[in-house]
């Protein structure tokens, strides 16, 4: 270890004691400003007289307490006899957390200690959060804040409590710390959280790089059209409809995990909508202009093209429940042009909306939505917080602690380069979805919704759906995504795949790291139908190949160009919008 001279040790212990207090003021903004606040307790009228509930009874917290009280015990003893290694079920936890991997927490008493001293703790708060006598929503949300709070409260996220922050300082003459402070000033002006090398990645140049033609672009959408890799191509075109709150490249990452790749060497013809990173004057866009003018206007350019009249459609997250919102409009219209439909990862019914939730409410809708109305946009980095939070340790601490703490920077990974690469949205259309659908959760009743001018029924979508899940999915909790094959009409074919909201869609056949269930028998209980599903190792897509091919009609001689006379290239893939950054 190279020796520190006394200049040396100052600086660091003047930078580590500004870490600490950076590290304290972080996490006070991070319990104010970035989480929805605790529900206060229900109060109820008696006698036209207010009367507040105890929020928690008091018997049981006595009795959480007496619980507990010989646990907090019998780890103090443990610190006065210097044992570090006595049995405790905090020690058996911490050895499924990566935060506590360093030898240091299990060899050292003193880190020994404050690891199973923090976890006790957390565990305590966790069973006293789940004693609160409140709603069921207003209890998830307290749930929700107070293990915010204690992911933020671990010893791992400080330096003077972290031995492998301390010992890499060391080993770096403190300049892991003043690294550290540059990789978070510079985080700070981006006004986000860096999760992926982005000197690794550039979108066009090996992101996003599937050949193609930009065939159409108005102020919201560019439609891109792929080129052929078969000498034949199915009459039908696929038309796929991306989430609007992200880039489209989610569908085409790297050569080898291209969704969009994979789909055009089965012979599809495939057209991809990018949406527009809304600036400042087009901040008056609703929900009706995006299935106008993003989601009905695809699907004529790409009728118009390829001289057919019907296509298949496919829809991810946001972008399936457009997709649902624009079949029923075709429906209302008794357009049947639309054969298929695929369904990756949505949300039709948002009874259950999983953890995201504890952000959305009447009174915060309320409270913002005269200035949604008036234009204001929903910035992307606001959205992309909120969904990081959902996995603090992992998505915020994490990085905190390597980037900022350790001074490190993170490695390539294109889907946390894409997770970072947001988009803004203009308010009126923001402050429609959370209204109508996740609030109100009207899109499920029919004819309780007018779209585009029509009435809104989605029993009416007639043609058959492949509905994907994915079972950790924390965003389109698989059990909500399985609501939508009692929804819809026609036949559903349900799919249960393994991981999360992006790892299990971006699954390529390449990969052998999970598996996908499936069921032909549909019941109304999705923990039913699990049961009786079979599981298959490998990826999920060759089940859907084989799905969309009987949809896709007889083959034909594959375009030796992109676009028709009306609708020439403007630009080639991955267009121009894309390129655009969040302003």
């Amino acid at each position: 270890m190279p020796a520190l001279d006394t200049s040396q040790v100052d600086q660091g212990s003047e930078l580590a004691a500004r870490w600490q207090q950076l590290a304290q003021e972080w996490a006070k903004w991070w319990m104010t400003s970035a989480l929805p606040q605790s529900a206060p307790p229900h109060h109820t009228s008696a006698n036209s007289a207010q009367r507040v509930t105890p929020l928690f009874d008091s018997r049981a917290i006595a009795e959480l307490t007496e619980r507990f009280a010989p646990r907090f015990q019998a780890l103090w003893t443990r610190v006065m006899s210097g044992s570090a290694t006595l049995p405790s079920k905090a020690t058996a936890s911490s050895e499924r957390d990566r935060r506590f991997a360093a030898p240091a927490w299990r060899d050292q008493p003193y880190y020994t200690f404050i690891k199973d001293a923090y976890l006790l703790y957390a565990e305590y708060l966790t069973e006293l959060a789940s004693l609160a006598q409140l709603s069921p929503t207003d209890k998830r949300r307290l749930e929700f804040a107070t293990r915010q709070y204690i992911d933020a409260m671990a010893p791992t996220n400080y330096p003077a409590t972290n031995p492998e922050v301390l010992q890499r300082a060391l080993e770096t003459d403190g300049a892991s710390l003043l690294q550290g402070f540059a990789n978070l000033v510079g985080d700070a002006r981006k006004g986000r959280i860096t999760m992926s090398d982005e000197r690794a990645f550039a979108v066009g140049r090996n992101l996003a790089v599937t050949p193609g033609s930009v065939v159409f672009r108005n102020e919201l959408i560019e439609l891109i059209q792929y080129d052929a890799t078969t000498p034949t191509v199915h009459r039908r075109p696929l038309v796929m409809v991306p989430p609007c709150i992200n880039k489209f490249y989610i569908l085409d990452m790297r050569a080898e995990n291209s969704f969009v790749r994979h789909a055009v060497a089965q012979g599809h013809t495939v057209f991809m909508i990018s949406w527009r990173n809304i600036p400042q004057d087009l901040g008056q866009l609703s929900w009706d202009d995006y299935l106008n003018r993003g989601v009905l206007a695809a699907f004529d350019v790409a009728r118009e093209i390829t001289g057919s009249n019907a296509l298949n459609t496919l829809g991810f997250c946001v972008g399936g429940t457009m997709l649902g919102c624009a079949l029923a409009v075709l429906a209302a219209r008794n357009d049947r042009s639309v054969t298929s439909a695929t369904f990756l990862t949505t949300m039709l019914d948002y009874s259950d909306p999983g953890e995201i939730g504890v952000y959305i409410s009447r009174e915060s809708l309320a409270a913002r939505e005269p200035a949604l109305l008036a234009g204001q946009r929903v910035r992307g980095n606001e959205l992309a917080s909120a969904f990081a939070s959902l996995r603090a340790n992992e998505l915020v601490w994490n990085y905190v602690v390597n980037n900022y703490l350790k001074g490190q920077m993170p490695p390539a990974f294109d889907l946390l380069y894409w997770n970072g690469d947001s988009t803004n949205l203009p308010g009126p259309m923001y402050d429609y979805y959370l209204k109508e659908l996740y609030i109100e959760n009207r899109l499920r009743t029919p004819n309780a919704l007018t779209m585009a001018g029509e009435r809104i029924d989605l029993r009416k979508i007639a043609m058959p759906s492949y509905v994907y899940a994915s079972r950790e999915d924390h965003i389109v909790p698989w059990r909500t995504a399985y609501r939508t094959t009692a929804l819809v009409g026609g036949e559903v074919t349900f799919v249960l795949g393994s991981s999360g909201h992006i790892a299990g869609v971006v699954n390529p056949i390449t990969s052998s790291r999970r598996s996908y269930w499936t069921n032909e028998t549909l019941t109304t209980d999705p923990d039913d139908w699990l049961s009786r599903a079979h599981n298959y190792p490998g990826s999920w897509w060759p089940h859907w190949y084989a799905w969309l091919a009987r949809h896709g009609a007889a083959k034909r001689p594959a375009p030796r160009t992109a676009g028709s006379s009306r609708h020439r290239p403007l630009a080639p893939a991955p267009g121009e919008y894309v390129l655009e950054p969040a302003s």
